[in-house]
């Protein structure tokens, strides 16, 4: 079995005429900052940082969650006139992907899964994640009429319903569509 996924990077080095590599990414110091743009950081799959032992961070959701809090208590520090502290360092809890039904693949290092042990992880995992006990029932219904119909569903959320929601109107939920 092969899975295979690409990522490029967003045009945002360009925006800002940083400093990049080969894939497009900008190039950040130790403490996620763009070089020669005052208070410009970069994180996720658009920068490049080497806070992993040395290595290149993974674009990965976790990475950018963690790039995030530095970023956050970076900018909080100067607000509050304190120093920033140590240089980013990116932990790495491990990886989880889906490639099909009932089938996935889970690495955290120490033990390695794969097929459907890996699935109900990755499933268990994800809902765990999800904020609220209603986005939770509603995801694992949703999973579930997916599941016994064979459905192949795309999880949407329009531009209309982000919109309804930064004003407050409305939580937004996946709707699913076919």
């Amino acid at each position: 079995m092969l899975w295979a996924a690409g990522v490029a990077a967003s045009p945002a080095a360009a925006w800002l005429n940083a400093a990049r590599d080969a894939a497009g990414r900008i190039r950040v110091g130790p403490d996620l900052r763009v070089a020669g743009l005052v208070n410009t950081f970069s994180i996720g799959d658009t920068s490049l940082s080497t806070a992993w032992l040395g290595k290149a961070v993974p674009g990965l959701a976790p990475a950018a969650k963690q790039g995030g809090a530095y970023v956050a208590q970076v900018i909080r520090a100067e607000i509050e006139g304190r120093r920033a502290g140590a240089p980013f360092r990116y932990r790495h809890r491990g990886s989880l992907a889906t490639i099909g039904r009932k089938a996935a693949v889970a690495d955290f290092g120490f033990v390695r899964l794969w097929g459907a042990p890996a699935w109900w992880l990755w499933g268990l995992i994800h809902v765990g994640f999800l904020v609220g006990a209603r986005n939770r029932a509603s995801t694992l219904l949703n999973w579930f009429w997916a599941y016994l119909t064979f459905g192949g569903s795309a999880r949407l959320t329009s531009l209309d319903d982000a919109a309804e929601a930064m004003r407050g109107d409305a939580e937004v939920l996946p709707v699913i569509s076919r």
